[in-house]
């Protein structure tokens, strides 16, 4: 009698999620780069004897005052150009698990459990190192977010020759870390509710769900019935980025029986995602990570004070221990609880590689730093700096650990061996 198969840790998915998998990560690895330059370049501008023009940049206010929506440039891409990125994700979200292999709950326990991980010891390690530190413990969630792109623009760098089940690992691994970070944003970053401009929403999100749900796709009517979502979203209290999640998860993923079927290609989902996925890598992210990440350095004392504030320390602490050890325990108790095999070819210290590159905490992590404690106040330029050193030290030790294993795996592939 055969024994019964053996769940497989970190196995290659389906073709057809494969494929669509791989044009995933082209599209965010390309992000990450335009990421990259954008914090640099705000780093360099905030750090130039030209540091008052970026700041005047930053602050400059556009939009109706009647309609409350005179915010600042930094403020509109942190609550109107992030919502395209919470919009993504929850096109993505969605179709993992409607039609992507995270339907499937054996596989989807791995992925999930890491993630549940990744977020709940760098909160507690941070919120360890700031033990009776007055107001601190409103950045707890700061260091338990994965930033995908810059994350994959590392991978694609330090491990061209690692099995393409350990990026598929680090997505979908990234895809529910952003569920739990809609989440953490929604119930404990949300200061005040109005009650009235929520429900409100519901009304042109209604008419958006109906809209796509027979497969409408003209631009003159989704977009305005968005932005209105959006706006009372704001006007809540609720940060607006949920409008976004909500709008994706209301994008229906497979296609209706009378439209052929899941067999007859794509559904409205992945469309709208192949359509937006490039303005959110490409430009919304981006954008942000310029109007964010310039921060003064402060040459050598601002390294001293960084590693004696207990708020940065916390954030570099959660980011560079907290998220390799939260995704390592979780990932191992999965194992160890299921009997299931890492897959063939892989070994734990690839899980380790990609355990500590998802200490790279950049996009959600300064908008939370930003919620917790306040656009342009000392701890938020704080937090930035933490956030920077940390995601930093985490894409240095993880390029050192993936450029060996890259090595193991180039020799196999070749007919070598690991010794």
């Amino acid at each position: 009698m055969a024994s019964p198969r053996r769940l497989s840790l970190l196995g290659p998915g389906s073709r057809a999620e494969t494929r669509r998998i791989t044009d995933i990560l082209r599209k965010e690895t390309i992000g990450g780069a335009l990421l990259l330059i954008a914090a640099v370049a705000a780093l360099v501008w905030a750090n130039s004897p030209w540091s008052g023009t970026y700041d005047t940049l930053r602050s400059a206010t556009v939009g109706p005052a009647g309609w409350h929506l005179d915010l600042s440039l930094a403020k509109w891409a942190s609550d109107g150009l992030l919502a395209i990125f919470f919009f993504v994700a929850g096109l993505e979200l969605k179709r993992e698990f409607v039609a992507g292999d995270l339907r499937d709950r054996r596989r989807a326990a791995v992925p999930v459990m890491a993630a549940i991980g990744g977020v709940i010891v760098p909160a507690l390690l941070y919120l360890l190192v700031n033990l009776g530190e007055d107001g601190a413990a409103r950045g707890w969630a700061v260091p338990t977010a994965t930033d995908i792109a810059f994350a994959l623009a590392v991978l694609a760098v330090a491990g061209r020759h690692l099995p393409s089940a350990l990026r598929t690992f680090l997505l979908t691994l990234a895809v529910v870390d952003d569920l739990l970070a809609i989440v953490i944003i929604a119930v404990f970053y949300t200061s005040h509710l109005s009650v009235l401009p929520l429900l409100a929403a519901l009304v042109p999100l209604g008419v958006f769900t109906v809209l796509v749900q027979r497969r409408v796709r003209s631009w003159w009517l989704l977009l305005p019935l968005a932005g209105v979502t959006w706006g009372l979203v704001h006007a809540s209290g609720v940060h607006a980025t949920v409008a976004g999640v909500l709008l994706g998860f209301a994008v229906p993923v497979l296609r209706s029986e009378k439209a052929g079927g899941p067999e007859a290609g794509p559904g409205l989902a992945e469309h709208f995602e192949h359509r937006f996925r490039p303005v959110s890598a490409g430009v919304a992210v981006p954008v942000f990570a310029f109007l964010s990440a310039g921060v003064p350095l402060g040459g050598l004392s601002g390294v001293t004070n960084l590693l004696a504030d207990p708020v940065s320390l916390g954030v570099v602490v959660g980011l560079v221990v907290g998220k390799p050890l939260g995704i390592m325990a979780a990932t191992w108790l999965t194992a160890r609880f299921t009997r299931a095999d890492i897959d063939e070819g892989l070994a734990w210290v690839d899980v380790g590689g990609l355990a500590i590159l998802s200490g790279i905490g950049f996009t959600v992590s300064l908008l939370v730093g930003e919620l917790a404690f306040g656009l342009g106040t000392v701890r938020d330029g704080q937090v930035k700096m933490a956030v920077l050193t940390g995601s930093l030290v985490a894409a240095l030790l993880a390029t050192v650990v993936l450029r060996l294993r890259d090595r193991v795996h180039r020799r196999l592939a070749d007919g070598g061996t690991t010794s």
